[in-house]
């Protein structure tokens, strides 16, 4: 037995995913950084310089939100189909589109499926065109093309099909080094003819008597095998039947384009060509009965016609998501440190709550407002607390406020004791810096909002601050480590995730 995942079923899954995020009953996604720490091979694995492979396992998923440093909601807008990114250049070979690729039918660079192959590019100003026929497989020849026309043109040797224009804003949130988005104009799509035969594969043969011919193609289409269906017209020259292109009179052309064809054939006999459009002058005997080897193919058009929906025709099975973390917004994006991990998670809740979050931003550490304190904290040195003997990791210290932010990872002496216990960090008792030597008390009196430095307010409770996200809530869909980022007031990490399915 012999089956395939065909290029719908991912369309299917990529379209189902990207609607997910701004249908009527929409999923809520949120774009995390976390991992203050180094990677270390007695905790996490790997290095800084070498970060490790994810595992796709339950152990995983719950370290992503220990080491939760911040969230920002991924919107509707920060989402778009994308295919693999092609950019023109001359004197470049690339594939032309073709309804029946496979293994036994490889595109011009040896690839068995279409949606794998060079069939479309994107020119310098953004404009994407989809290569109706590549001149034989010869490199392009000839200037960048510019037109939006909504019918086939001819440039550098190739005939083409101008599909849509990558905008401004797209091209800032979504264009990639290897991926670019993809979207359908509008006035291509309605000027589309759905099962409209709109391109050919020609074999010259030889012993043609020269002339102008037309000959209807036969199948499924509207009016089939007659002059209200699909005509073609060639020319022979030379004894050879002259290649596709779109000039009558030169080339071999698609008289009439016909509809609703899903495939189509022609043949090549005295009983079935013409000398006239109308298909009633018949061909002098032996006009084509004495040539061999030509052969006019049909190649049948996507369904709904070449243009109708870009997305589906080039391949858009890829999701790209764009999310900034700008600065400290909303006082949650901590710029106090850096970060080597980066995860999506769905549907997770307030702290607490079993409420989906609809907030903008969250910050995912820990709290501690401190009402006297001696010395200054440093990012990632444990910090160790009287009494209780929680063990954590400073993720940013606030001096101008004295909160001091932080993380307990399930690792020893990173937020666990040497055997394993977790405890969490309670009451009025000290705090001690293990490398810096500061000390600060956890203000048992703070129980109320205080101000941060972009206006907004974080709430504490006996001098304590819970993460706005409930942890372990919702489900991680996607884990990157990678090498450390570091964050700062005045930065913006631009971070695109591209999601095949």
């Amino acid at each position: 037995m012999t089956a395939i995942i065909t290029e719908k079923f991912r369309l299917h899954n990529a379209t189902q995913f990207s609607e997910s995020f701004n249908e009527a009953a929409k999923s809520t996604y949120y774009m995390m950084i976390g991992k203050s720490t180094p990677f270390t091979s007695g905790t996490s694995g790997g290095t800084d310089s070498s970060p490790p492979t994810p595992a796709d396992d339950v152990t995983s998923e719950f370290n992503v939100w220990d080491q939760a440093i911040a969230a920002k909601n991924v919107a509707a807008g920060d989402v778009s189909h994308a295919i693999s990114r092609l950019n023109w250049a001359n004197s470049t070979t690339f594939d032309m589109y073709e309804s029946d690729v496979s293994s036994t039918n490889l595109t011009t660079s040896g690839k068995s499926s279409i949606y794998e192959s060079t069939f479309f590019f994107r020119t310098s100003d953004n404009r994407v065109y989809k290569v109706i026929d590549n001149n034989g497989g010869t490199a392009y020849s000839g200037s960048e093309p510019t037109s939006e026309s909504t019918s086939f043109f001819s440039q550098g040797g190739y005939v083409l099909k101008y599909m849509y224009t990558i905008t401004s804003a797209e091209q800032t949130k979504f264009l990639t080094t290897d991926f670019m988005p993809v979207s359908t104009d509008s006035t291509v799509s309605t000027a589309a003819v759905d099962g409209k035969i709109e391109s050919l594969i020609v074999t010259a043969g030889t012993g043609y008597t020269d002339g102008t011919y037309y000959v209807a193609v036969n199948g499924d289409g509207t009016s089939a095998g007659t002059t209200s269906g699909a005509v073609i017209e060639f020319v022979v020259s030379s004894g050879a039947i002259a290649s596709f292109g779109l000039t009558s009179g030169t080339d071999t052309i698609v008289y009439s384009g016909g509809t609703n064809y899903t495939y189509g054939t022609i043949t090549l006999t005295d009983d079935t060509v013409f000398a006239n459009a109308g298909l009633t002058t018949a061909v002098d005997s032996g006009d084509i009965d004495n040539g061999s080897g030509g052969v006019i193919k049909v190649v049948i058009s996507p369904k709904g016609g070449h243009g109708s929906n870009a997305v589906n025709e080039l391949g858009g099975h890829f999701v790209i998501m764009n999310t900034l973390f700008v600065g400290a917004e909303g006082d949650d994006l901590l710029t106090g440190n850096d970060f080597r991990n980066i995860s999506i998670v769905t549907e997770p809740t307030n702290f607490g709550t079993t409420t989906v979050a609809t907030d903008t931003t969250a910050r995912q550490t820990y709290a501690l407002k401190l009402a006297s304190t001696s010395g200054t904290f440093t990012a990632d040195e444990k910090i160790t607390q009287a009494t209780t003997l929680a063990i954590g990791k400073v993720v940013q210290w606030d001096a101008n406020n004295n909160i001091l932010y932080y993380h307990q990872e399930r690792y020893p002496d990173y937020g666990t004791s040497t055997v394993g216990a977790y405890i969490a960090f309670s009451g009025a008792n000290v705090v001690t810096g293990a490398t810096s030597g500061a000390t600060g008390t956890p203000d048992a009196s703070a129980d109320s909002a205080v101000t941060l430095a972009n206006s907004n307010t974080i709430t504490f409770t006996d001098g304590y601050a819970n993460p706005e996200l409930e942890p372990d809530s919702g489900n991680v869909i996607y884990i990157e480590n990678r090498a450390p980022i570091t964050r700062a007031t005045d930065q913006t990490e631009d971070i695109k995730i591209v999601v095949e399915f």
